[in-house]
């Protein structure tokens, strides 16, 4: 077995996947609270070859990659809707998914729903510390929200925006859309209590387009480096064999 050649074909199924999460990353640099997903590369053990000497083998290894979520915050930008609102600090929004279990993101562009509740772009139900928000149409005053998220409209107190923290941000597993999901290992906390909330404001994506596109073409490079080291690879195994073949019919 030639391992370069697997070891080629690895590295360029690697950087890759690479190309794809750079793809993924500038698209959502323009969405509220977005995460980028940033990649790692390791060995893997793949198995023993002879050494030449004949005194003891050798390990080969074979390129592996791995994607990670990178949870530093995004720059606050202001917009002027009372709606818009972002968090200083490392909480989440509480959102109710249509399956009724709980999600969390850092896009805090909420609107109101039909009948005075606040939702997502999306439509998914925004959770105060009681139970989804949900305003009074027939009240008269502005919503205001304090930087512990107690939520006002006029003089009447609605709710407090309900803001998580978790211990453990490795565990958190995306779901699309700027949304995570938690489980046991994430080590959820009641109420946050290092997060603040800024009206009127949303939270720009981590990822950098200038930066991705760095990435990009480092990418591209390294998977067009394996690539020759593949054809070539493959170049030479096509004479060894017409050499033998020459060599056994005469």
């Amino acid at each position: 077995m030639d391992v370069s050649l697997y070891q080629a074909a690895a590295a360029m199924n690697a950087t890759a996947r690479w190309q794809d999460l750079i793809a993924q990353n500038l698209a959502s640099a323009s969405v509220p609270g977005a995460r980028k997903q940033e990649i790692t590369f390791s060995d893997v053990q793949a198995g023993l070859a002879a050494n030449l000497s004949g005194s003891g083998s050798l390990s080969s290894y074979i390129p592996s990659a791995s994607t990670v979520t990178n949870f530093s915050a995004g720059e606050l930008r202001p917009t002027g809707n009372p709606m818009d609102f972002a968090l200083e600090g490392p909480g989440f929004f509480t959102v109710q998914m249509p399956d009724g279990s709980n999600a969390y993101t850092r896009d805090g562009e909420f609107h109101l729903g039909p009948q005075g509740q606040v939702v997502t772009k999306q439509g998914y139900a925004v959770l105060g510390t009681g139970g989804p928000l949900r305003l009074n149409p027939n009240t008269p005053g502005d919503v205001t929200i304090s930087a512990n998220g107690d939520v006002s409209q006029g003089n009447q107190n609605i709710g407090t925006l309900q803001v998580n923290e978790f211990s453990n941000l490795r565990s958190l597993n995306s779901i699309g859309g700027g949304y995570f999901s938690a489980d046991e290992s994430s080590g959820e906390l009641a109420v946050a209590g290092l997060t603040h909330v800024r009206q009127s404001f949303v939270e720009q994506g981590n990822a950098s387009p200038t930066t991705e596109m760095a990435s990009l073409i480092t990418a591209m490079r390294m998977f067009e480096s394996n690539q020759k080291v593949l054809q070539m690879q493959g170049d030479r195994m096509s004479r060894v064999i017409t050499d033998l073949g020459g060599n056994s019919s005469s």
